[in-house]
């Protein structure tokens, strides 16, 4: 992998890193930078995303997905909260992953965890392959399905950007949740009437908002479980 020390938007990418305490490593801050420009690249060709200035990609793609990692650092390492998960790996499905919005910048910062971001669009799975087999991220698979149709073991971790509503979301995805599993949704502005349409036998149990570097504008994130 090519070095990115001179890339102008290391230094604000280590920035936003260090706001939100995440000790970042300097190879995953190269992994992150070449994310981005694997991102710009194909970009080009198969529309990953509608942002095209690097600037803006920085802060509204990687920082804000980087926002999601405080709080599943949190959960992770939460022996109440992970009552299933015993201390063994947590496995994370990214539903919606679109060109792989939170989910490989969480397999990139927490390899640990294993990631599979899945997507109803072949060239947008291909790409999360590509960028999993370009970083030598072997906790990063992308999955070509409707969510709803995916043939895979049961996740500890559902998380979503921008996806659906939250109704669609956990509807969709509960199949794929083991028991006492969570749904982390990320969210702009709080999302009320999308939470009064929930069932009624789920648990939004912790809404809290997050603090994205740079990033002028709401977000918030869901923490959804099964009721007991």
């Amino acid at each position: 992998m090519l070095m990115t020390t001179s890339n102008p938007l290391r230094a604000p990418l280590a920035a936003a890193a260090e706001t939100l305490k995440l000790n970042l490593s300097e190879s995953q801050l190269d992994q992150l930078l070449a994310y981005l420009d694997m991102i710009a690249k194909w970009n080009k060709v198969y529309n990953l995303t509608a942002v095209r200035d690097p600037q803006a990609m920085l802060t509204q793609h990687l920082v804000d997905s980087l926002s999601l990692l405080p709080a599943l650092r949190r959960y992770s390492n939460d022996s109440v909260l992970r009552r299933d998960a015993a201390g063994q790996p947590l496995r994370l499905m990214d539903v919606g992953s679109g060109g792989g919005l939170p989910g490989v910048v969480v397999a990139i910062c927490e390899p640990s965890i294993d990631v599979t971001c899945v997507d109803a669009v072949a060239k947008k799975a291909s790409f999360i392959k590509q960028v999993a087999a370009e970083l030598r991220l072997p906790n990063l698979h992308g999955e070509h399905s409707r969510v709803e149709q995916l043939k895979a073991p049961a996740f500890d971790l559902i998380t979503s950007r921008a996806f659906a509503s939250l109704l669609d979301f956990t509807t969709l995805t509960r199949q794929h949740l083991k028991p006492d599993a969570i749904w982390l949704a990320m969210k702009g502005q709080h999302p009320t009437e999308e939470l009064a349409e929930l069932s009624a036998d789920l648990d939004v149990f912790h809404v809290e908002q997050l603090q994205v570097p740079g990033l002028d504008a709401q977000r918030c994130l869901i923490w959804i479980r099964p009721k007991a």
